[in-house]
């Protein structure tokens, strides 16, 4: 009760800076965050459509809009409102790799990778956006590639489990079982709930 008290105190605050100053969009984007953070997705919308308005080259405001409509199944809204994210700020790694999310959402992988691969470049330690180039990697055929790539991630953080459950996949894929079940053992070790499928497939390894 406390928490939401301060989140409550915090809007409230927001508020009142706007009445003396409505035209500051960073203003505006804090009051949409702490609105988002209690789950009020029609008001924050509105405020991050304010904070735009005030400021079009807050990258940031984009992509919170973005995922807005993520969480309504709006793939093409999430899409166009990251698109013009990296308009506002070309080198936003956080808007290509939201991209590149939505092309794998939409089963265009080969799509994915180019994007993705400009938001590791942004962001040397977008370890996400690794993983996510990993799997479009993966899933355009390009085993080489995926395994190098959740390699990268790993250099980043060695238990990042979702790496090692992907490692063990392409290697299933590329014929090397050794490598296959240390990754899906790393995997299921730090904690990672591996397919059931895969550890079937793992399993048959090791005899």
């Amino acid at each position: 009760m406390s928490e939401n008290k301060t989140i409550e105190d915090y809007i409230q605050e927001q508020r009142f800076a706007l009445m003396s100053n409505p035209e500051c969009g960073h203003t505006h984007y804090n009051l949409a965050t702490a609105l988002l953070s209690i789950r009020n997705l029609e008001e924050a919308e509105k405020e991050f459509k304010e904070a735009i308005n005030c400021s079009s080259s807050l990258a940031e405001a984009y992509v919170q809009l973005g995922g807005i409509c993520l969480q309504r199944g709006d793939l093409e809204g999430c899409l166009a409102y990251n698109q013009q994210a990296i308009n506002a700020r070309p080198r936003f790694a956080e808007g290509y790799g939201n991209i590149g999310f939505v092309y794998m959402q939409k089963g265009e992988y080969e799509k994915a990778i180019e994007p993705l691969k400009k938001a590791v470049r942004f962001n040397q330690y977008f370890i996400q956006g690794y993983a996510t180039l990993a799997n479009a990697y993966l899933f355009s055929n390009m085993l080489d590639e995926s395994i190098d790539t959740n390699l990268q991630a790993l250099e980043i953080d060695p238990d990042f489990a979702l790496a090692h459950n992907n490692l063990a996949i392409a290697y299933l894929e590329k014929g090397e079982p050794e490598k296959a079940v240390h990754h899906c053992d790393k995997a299921r070790e730090l904690g990672y709930e591996v397919a059931p499928e895969i550890i079937r497939e793992v399993d048959s390894c090791r005899q």
